[in-house]
């Protein structure tokens, strides 16, 4: 596996959808092994394929303490309630802003076995759920912000999305 260097914004690509996974094979584990390696190299929680530069629908989460989660072609089927978080990203380094997320939410995709999965989650893996699936359809957290005048600068030990 490689570490691969994670594309910043202004990007383009990070604007725009991914996508479908259609075939999931070879091709897909290695591009999962490299996120999963890239992710925890860069220190983040969470990571989407755009991010790398491969316009896939393809995300990876990597909360300390707790199993990974790979999900292929994630798609969002139910969000409840609202709460203010800080957040960053590993697009956007050295910044974070306040944004509206949802208290829980349920997620739908595949596993890397092919195998049709639902998260359902409250608390940090809810908001790194929602963000990353924000990535693979072109949304960056910044464009939650009233204004990028709403962004702060923050230390690097501050979790990044």
């Amino acid at each position: 596996m490689a570490i691969i260097p994670i594309r910043t914004f202004p990007d383009p690509l990070l604007k725009q959808k991914s996508k479908r996974v259609r075939i999931l094979d070879n091709s897909v584990r290695h591009l999962v092994g490299n996120m999963l390696e890239t992710m925890h190299y860069a220190q983040g929680v969470g990571l989407a394929a755009p991010q790398i530069g491969v316009p896939l629908r393809v995300i990876v989460i990597g909360i300390p303490g707790e199993e990974e989660i790979v999900l292929i072609n994630p798609k969002m089927v139910r969000r409840n309630g609202e709460r203010l978080l800080n957040e960053g990203c590993l697009s956007i380094p050295g910044y974070a802003g306040m944004v509206k997320r949802s208290e829980t939410v349920t997620v739908k995709g595949r596993n890397l076995n092919g195998k049709e999965i639902r998260v359902k989650a409250d608390g940090l893996l809810a908001q790194v759920l929602e963000h990353e699936t924000d990535h693979i359809n072109g949304i960056l957290y910044i464009d939650h912000l009233e204004s990028l005048d709403k962004l702060r600068q923050i230390e690097a030990e501050e979790y990044q999305l």
